[in-house]
């Protein structure tokens, strides 16, 4: 079990085209690099090993975010390492997208999720990740935890802005979850 454990949980070596140097820091969410803004944010989206599992599988393969309004465009069904996504957002035909690298997976007893790091060609630069865990008393929590700073001028420009709107995006996943568990 150890070994598969290992073998699912990994972390991908740095990528060309990554565009920041704390590769990996989401892992350890009481430790997010400084000089970057912190985002983290957890909520209780159900209870029992069956919502973990759902949980789970809606986290890793592009749902949660599919189901929030996101347009995801992937090399693969599922988070790997390694894998290159690309997440937009907008209104209608106008829409920002965002390139990124999955850097770390866990598929774990109690744990389930991933976290990508931002690509040449993103507003931003940093890492996110998107985790469901399973507490001992059937807990099922989704947390994301994010460490970014502007990379562009427009970033730049939007300041304060961009810090609420990362809330809000993870504030809006974790309600998708909660109703795609419920389902």
């Amino acid at each position: 079990m150890t070994r598969l454990t290992s073998s699912l949980s990994r972390t991908a070596r740095p990528r060309p085209g990554l565009t920041y140097r704390e590769v990996g820091a989401t892992r350890s969410p009481e430790d997010l690099p400084e000089g970057y803004h912190h985002l983290r944010y957890s909520t209780v989206v159900g209870h029992g090993r069956a919502t973990f599992e759902a949980a789970g599988a809606a986290v890793t393969t592009w749902r949660t975010h599919r189901a929030s309004g996101a347009t995801v465009r992937s090399e693969a069904v599922r988070a790997e390492p390694g894998v290159h996504v690309e997440v937009s957002a907008g209104i209608g035909r106008v829409r920002l997208g965002v390139p990124c690298a999955v850097i770390w997976t866990a598929y774990e007893e109690t744990r389930t999720g991933f976290a990508y790091g931002t690509l040449t060609g993103h507003p931003e630069r940093g890492e996110e990740s998107f985790v469901v865990d399973l507490a001992a008393d059937g807990t099922v929590r989704f947390t994301v935890t994010a460490f970014s700073r502007p990379a562009v001028w427009y970033t730049r420009l939007a300041g304060p802005l961009v810090p609420v709107l990362q809330r809000a995006y993870a504030r809006r996943l974790g309600r998708t979850l909660r109703r795609l568990v419920r389902v």
